[in-house]
């Protein structure tokens, strides 16, 4: 951001006391040259000596702290540190010393002077001297020995307001160079600025909350839905602290704009309540309710007053997704629910509605292609970084961060040295103080760039910052909160600002993108992978009565398979989508069909029984089991076709048992083919096969029947010819075992024959 433009050097009115000590260094030098030439050692110890520290790295000097990191006018400036001799020799003679000046004008200069290594003499500043010295009469070989020096801000001799150099020094002898000489020495810078400023710069630093993926697709098997977390880290993160409670603690009293990642918040909220943790095969249940509780409580606190933009939930890779993933169909898909899902859940558990209009690429680094992927979830602001978006204008100065990119898009350009200014290991005091010094060294020369133009700079730092580097962030705040020469600014009223007409809003072209991020990309595969999971959960849902319980915790798992903090994890990313992708085969597994032995049919017809089981805690329906003859002019069924088909509804738990009809027109085998499908005519679940015996009636069978029942016809037709017969020899009525005839009174006689009426009749045969 025009910082290549900043004008480097001295100032051109350098102040009088500077100037004398510059003199009496440069008249001095020859001597300390002839001095050193005739105190040289023997070839054999310079052979040794060539090995271990000389000159001004003999010593390490070590700048803890530097109290206050901005003074004004009456204030006493107190340094600390550590000395520790590297060399092989002891440091006879040590004094420690504060240099102040020149004044640098410039963010490349400071950048220069922060480079510089070792003592120059010229270059460096003289030393105050006088009693704002430490002694030490002996530092012996690999000894550290602590001090502390303070000095009135008014003994410093600084001219005017801007950006000094600032070093401590420790000069010594030792037994091969018997002559003072500094042996150490620190730099730092000094800001300085007696008295308000008329022209401030607006500065707006994001402070984020954001955090790796914990939770899994996975809950337990309950009606609750119990979440299931990976581990237990994130209750460690936000124990007291912790990376993320050190965060809301010190963000709480700080001027910042909240940025935060709403699948944390999420997170957090589920471990509030019942959760359990993945402990190899198993599930634990978890037990930091308590500690959840109150992370959220203090967080509530700390945003109610300030400023939060919401990220799409799970923070996706939008430069994954834009030049690896956009190509996959329904990707996109992914990242506008992602988008419409954020809001909510801020407002849900922090009560503040946030601002969802912005997206954030790694590092602000953008191309045409991510730039298009951003705005198509919604967003109409892009965080981008000034080494990204890098000024072509040439402007002597760094102009306002908003940049209109076309297509009613806004770049918020972050300042690159001032966001870049904490990524380094903060864990020590010194790494610690120094970026604090050059932090504040830096915003003061933006300010006193050549400009009446008001400004305002955004600082995006690194995403997931330690809490060292949390620490040391607020520490440079905390000196700029007097606002003596920058201005708190939200990031929203940032993107509002009014942006300079001549800055540069070319979004570079993908061949930009630095190699080093594309690198780190989700594969391809990652988002084929993801489209394979949500194919299987589109089909899944729509046989359930409650698809709510499966559609949200699989979407949200989803969401956090794009997440950019799988970025240099591949193999954690890949495990993560693997481990989604199985738990949902499981469930979908849970409704299926009972395997069936083969079946027999005796008979031209007869029914055959198919079993679905539900192990789901929940209902399907919407689901129909297709029964499929192989050979349908063997075995036909229902309707006299090849397929039959009935619906299935089962509640949750239970089984189905499914009846169909079928019919057998020969014997044999015949293959059956059942399978489950949804009501969109998709195959459910693996198909079952099973084999029909069909055992049918032949005419051989049908003839020794009919001639059975001949027989035992013929047999009653002689059994009765043989009674008649009987019945016709015995006249008095009393053989044969007929049953007797009623007798009559007036029995009918024949007058023709004498007899009785029926005498000698006929009997067939």
């Amino acid at each position: 951001m025009a910082e290549a433009a900043d004008i480097q050097g001295i100032s051109p009115s350098p102040a009088r006391r500077w100037l004398r000590r510059a003199a009496s260094l440069v008249v001095a030098a020859p001597l300390v040259a002839a001095l050193l030439a005739g105190t040289a050692a023997p070839t054999a110890q310079a052979d040794v000596a060539s090995k271990a520290p000389t000159g001004s790295s003999t010593v390490d000097v070590s700048l803890d702290t530097l109290a206050p990191s901005a003074p004004v006018k009456g204030d006493t400036l107190t340094v600390s540190g550590t000395l520790t001799n590297r060399s092989k020799e002891s440091v006879t003679d040590a004094r420690v010393d504060l240099r102040v000046g020149p004044r640098l004008f410039g963010r490349t200069s400071i950048d220069a002077a922060a480079e510089r290594t070792g003592y120059v003499p010229g270059s460096d500043p003289a030393a105050i001297g006088g009693k704002y010295t430490v002694e030490f009469a002996k530092l012996p070989s690999g000894i550290s020995q602590d001090f502390t020096l303070s000095v009135p801000v008014d003994k410093l001799e600084l001219d005017g307001a801007g950006v000094y150099q600032f070093g401590v020094s420790l000069s010594g002898r030792t037994a091969r160079a018997p002559y003072e000489q500094v042996l150490g020495i620190q730099r730092t810078f000094l800001p300085w600025q007696a008295e308000e400023s008329d022209s401030k710069t607006h500065v707006t630093y994001l402070w984020p909350l954001i955090a790796s993926a914990h939770v899994t697709a996975e809950t337990g098997s309950d009606e609750q839905q119990t979440p299931v977390f990976a581990d237990d880290d994130l209750a460690a993160e936000i124990a007291p602290g912790g990376r993320l409670d050190q965060m809301v603690s010190l963000g709480s009293q700080l001027p910042v704009t909240w940025v935060i990642d709403p699948d944390l918040l999420a997170g957090v909220d589920a471990m509030a309540r019942n959760y359990r943790v993945k402990v190899g095969d198993t599930t634990m249940p978890g037990k930091n309710q308590a500690v959840a509780k109150r992370w959220l409580s203090s967080l509530e606190k700390a945003v109610a007053d300030g400023k939060v933009v919401a990220l799409p939930f799970a923070d996706p890779d939008l430069a994954s997704i834009a030049h690896r993933g956009k190509n996959v169909s329904g990707t996109l898909s992914h990242l506008q629910t992602a988008t419409e899902v954020a809001g909510t859940t801020v407002e849900t558990i922090l009560h503040v509605k946030p601002s969802t209009d912005f997206a954030w690429p790694v590092d602000g680094a953008i191309d045409p292609s991510i730039v298009d992927v951003a705005t198509s979830a919604g967003a109409h602001n892009v965080i981008a970084r000034s080494d990204s978006l890098q000024e072509t204008g040439k402007l002597p100065y760094t102009p306002t961060a908003a940049r209109p990119i076309g297509g009613g898009t806004t770049a918020v350009v972050a300042d690159s040295r001032l966001s870049k200014a904490f990524e380094g290991d903060m864990s020590h005091a010194e790494d610690s103080t120094l970026a604090v010094q050059k932090f504040l060294a830096t915003t003061l020369a933006l300010t006193e760039q050549d400009t009446d133009t008001e400004r305002s700079i955004v600082v995006a730092p690194q995403r997931m910052p330690t809490a060292a580097q949390a620490s040391s962030m607020a520490r440079a705040l905390q000196a700029l909160d007097g606002e003596r020469w920058t201005q708190p600014l939200d990031l929203v009223s940032a993107a509002e600002a009014e942006p300079d007409a001549r800055a540069t809003t070319r979004v570079p072209g993908t061949s930009q993108y630095p190699k080093r991020l594309r690198s780190q990309e989700l594969p391809t595969q990652a988002f084929q992978d993801i489209k394979s999971t949500q194919v299987s959960l589109g089909s899944f849902q729509v046989i359930l009565t409650q698809p709510e319980r499966v559609v949200t915790p699989f979407g949200n798992a989803i969401n956090r398979a794009m997440s950019t903090s799988w970025r240099g994890r591949p193999l954690a990313a890949q495990q993560y989508r693997d481990s989604v992708r199985t738990y949902l085969q499981g469930l979908i597994n849970e409704v299926q069909l009972i395997s069936k032995s083969d079946v027999t049919l005796s008979g031209r017809s007869a029914t055959i029984p198919v079993t679905v089981q539900n192990r789901l805690l929940q209902g399907v329906d919407h689901l129909e089991l297709r029964l499929k003859s192989e050979n349908p002019t063997r075995l036909r069924l229902n309707n006299g076709g090849a397929v039959a088909e009935q619906p299935i509804r089962i509640a949750g738990g239970h089984s189905q048992s499914v009846k169909f009809d079928a019919a057998a027109n020969a014997n044999g085998q015949v293959q059956v083919v059942a399978q489950l499908y949804t009501e969109d005519d998709m195959p459910y679940g693996e198909e079952m096969t099973f084999t029909v015996k069909v055992s049918e009636v032949t005419p051989t069978v049908l003839l020794v029947i009919a001639g059975g029942l001949l027989l035992l016809v013929l047999a009653g037709i002689r059994m009765y010819t043989h009674r008649k017969r009987a019945n016709a020899s015995d006249p008095a009525g009393d053989g044969g075992g007929e049953p007797e005839q009623p007798s009559d009174p007036t029995p009918d006689t024949g007058p023709e024959n004498g007899e009785p009426s029926g005498a000698g009749e006929k009997v067939d045969r």
